[in-house]
């Protein structure tokens, strides 16, 4: 039985990398899945005199849109000489992942993201105008504070079904704005599913005529930005007597914040103001159950003596290969 193969890759879009994907078909079912090409002069990775860029599959899930067999193939973009394209985040993520795979690193990323009309204002919000001030749309009930829940049920059970390791989904505090969760899982693991469970909501959002944005500023003025939370731990930061692993790395990734921030998305800096639960730019702190520091400890963290830091700096666009590289190579290293 032919088996459709949906490649997917991220191409060399500038300053945030889009997703592609095309089919490929399989004569029959398979764990072997073959190098692919396609054009990289169509996609800002390459020029039309040497436009051959290389598909390197890493990671399949079954296909839940189009069932049976069928498969999601996430890929690495390689240069025709075998070596990774420079827009390729994964190949240096992976390098990372090996060097401190002794210290277990673990993250859960929150990803928000704002579902918008084809005039591109944000579902919920009325023609031409605004919809009342934030308050009864976070975690809210009833058509009056939510919109486009259809498409987050049909994503929340595509994830699942793809075996994504999706661990909840909520309403956030801007009309038209949602948020789902990945992990608990490893750095190459929460990234690639990331990023899959990324293709699954705009493909699945092409059927409803909504365009997704993961900008991190959808709509200027007092509403709330897109971001995408990271929640990060180390073995030594879960065991008992971790928290101060855990005070030790929220000082580490201070001491680098700078180059943090250059690297955790598009359009920063219109979304860490110091409002809107944000901490500023080009300040750094951290603090228990401060949702407007740069990085809060969970209050049951602090309880516990151990568990996990939550960095709250990471845009919506962030691309998580390089936000989950970054967050392990500066902790690790200092311990």
């Amino acid at each position: 039985m032919a088996i459709k193969a949906e490649y997917i890759w991220i191409d060399g879009t500038e300053p945030t990398p889009q997703l592609r994907s095309k089919t490929k078909i399989l004569d029959e079912p398979t764990d072997d899945y073959p190098i692919w090409g396609f054009d990289g002069s169509s996609t800002n990775q390459a020029t039309g005199d040497k436009s051959d860029c290389v598909l390197k599959p890493v990671r399949a899930f079954p296909d839940p849109i189009r069932g049976g067999e069928h498969v999601l193939v996430m890929c690495e973009v390689m240069l025709v000489d075998g070596k990774a394209h420079p827009t390729n985040t994964r190949a240096a993520a992976a390098r990372t992942a090996k060097k401190y795979k002794k210290h277990e690193p673990m993250f859960g990323i929150e990803q928000e993201y704002t579902m918008l009309k084809s005039d591109l204002s944000p579902l919920g919000f009325p023609d031409g105008g605004y919809p009342a001030p934030q308050g009864p749309y976070y975690c809210g009930v009833g058509d009056y504070a939510i919109t486009g829940r259809q498409i987050v049920e049909e994503h929340m059970d595509a994830c699942l079904a793809a075996g994504i390791g999706l661990s909840g989904i909520n309403a956030e505090v801007m009309p038209g704005q949602w948020e789902f969760q990945v992990g608990p899982r490893g750095l190459l693991e929460v990234a690639d599913e990331l990023w899959v469970a990324r293709w699954l909501l705009h493909r699945i959002a092409e059927d409803y005529g909504v365009v997704i944005s993961i900008d991190a500023k959808p709509v200027k003025g007092d509403w709330n930005g897109a971001g995408a939370h990271t929640n990060f731990s180390t073995k030594e930061m879960r065991e008992d007597g971790g928290y101060k692993y855990i005070e030790a790395g929220c000082k580490a990734i201070g001491e680098k914040a700078a180059l943090h921030i250059k690297n955790y998305g598009a359009g920063v800096e219109d979304r860490l103001t110091g409002a809107h639960e944000t901490q500023r730019h080009d300040q750094f702190s951290y603090g228990v159950s401060d949702r407007g520091a740069s990085i809060r400890i969970p209050w049951q963290v602090s309880v516990d003596k151990k568990g996990y830091l939550e960095d709250r700096r990471p845009n919506g666009n962030m691309d998580p290969y390089v936000v989950a590289r970054l967050m392990t190579d500066t902790v690790c290293s200092a311990m």
